[in-house]
């Protein structure tokens, strides 16, 4: 991008093509231009349950009471989505990833039916920002800044996780789960109840997330709003070992990863996927350290057999 040295550039737009006829737009702002609720137009999204609350109900409560409701509605929702799963693994032993997979799916023909419900104006195929005008069941900023109060929240969910798995029972009762569910029955732990009460918890934090992400930053509703983001969590929590602290460097630097790997690719003019191939070989090296830490290689020497 070419300017004159002389005018102050505040927002800053790139496009690339990343596969053939389709481009992805980037916004960078030096902080006075929210461009996160221009993007989310195109491209952003949250919970379904939340979006319903703040269209249905924006002007018609308060504002507080109505980020009460879509709030409980978010985690009752979240709470109710990962029941199923725990319910068909507790009682029928059904394979969890699988299910949850196929679910995925489904919220996502969910959303999409809803946005074709609620799109503004009709026939554009997009809900836009809600409650744009009133800003009804927008979540409260903290010094102008949108993510700071998402940030904060994100820090003290993870010092009561941190407390919640290392000093409570119910932490040792997943942990003894996790390791052997036929060790945990011997000592008397209930597998069925642990697995059902801990995939509701995990439900509800997962919308509690969506609703921060509606509420708090997008504003709006898209069938792209995690972008692969429940994967990407699972290779934090593997490479963190469950440690909620560690948890956030390990996503710093998956999120520095990108980053970089995407101005690489902006800066030489390359497809925007390799990117993604190149945070992808630098995975694959992390991942295939595991085997080194947790297993030790030895060199043995054929011995020859006396006559």
């Amino acid at each position: 991008m070419l300017r004159p040295a002389t005018i102050a550039l505040e927002v800053a737009v790139s496009i690339m093509e990343s596969k053939n006829n389709c481009y992805k737009v980037s916004f960078r702002s030096k902080g006075k231009v929210n461009v996160n609720e221009v993007a989310s137009v195109f491209g952003g999204g949250g919970h379904i349950l939340a979006t319903a609350c703040m269209i249905l109900l924006g002007g018609k409560v308060s504002n507080f009471l109505l980020i009460v409701i879509s709030l409980a509605a978010a985690l009752l929702a979240g709470a109710v989505w990962g029941f199923l799963p725990a319910f068909f693994k507790a009682k029928w032993n059904t394979n969890e990833t699988l299910f949850t997979l196929m679910m995925n799916y489904i919220a996502m023909q969910l959303a999409s039916y809803f946005i074709i419900i609620w799109e503004v104006p009709k026939g554009a195929g997009k809900i836009g920002i809600i409650n744009q005008a009133s800003e009804a069941g927008w979540l409260p900023r903290i010094g102008g800044q949108a993510q700071l109060l998402p940030i904060l929240v994100v820090a003290l969910l993870t010092g009561m996780m941190y407390v919640y798995l290392t000093y409570s029972k119910h932490g040792y009762e997943i942990a003894v789960v996790g390791e052997s569910q036929r060790t945990a029955s011997y000592a008397g732990i209930k597998v069925d109840r642990v697995i059902i009460r801990t995939m509701v918890l995990s439900g509800a934090i997962c919308g509690l997330m969506g609703y921060i992400l509606t509420a708090g930053i997008s504003h709006t509703l898209t069938t792209t709003i995690v972008d692969s983001r429940g994967f990407t969590a699972v290779m934090v929590s593997w490479m963190s070992k469950f440690n909620p602290f560690i948890m956030i460097a390990a996503s710093l630097l998956l999120v520095t990863m990108d980053r970089g790997a995407g101005e690489i690719s902006t800066a030489f003019s390359l497809n925007q996927s390799f990117a993604d191939i190149l945070t992808g070989i630098i995975l694959f090296f992390i991942i295939a350290t595991e085997f080194f830490i947790t297993y030790k290689v030895t060199l043995r020497k054929s011995s020859k057999k006396e006559a």
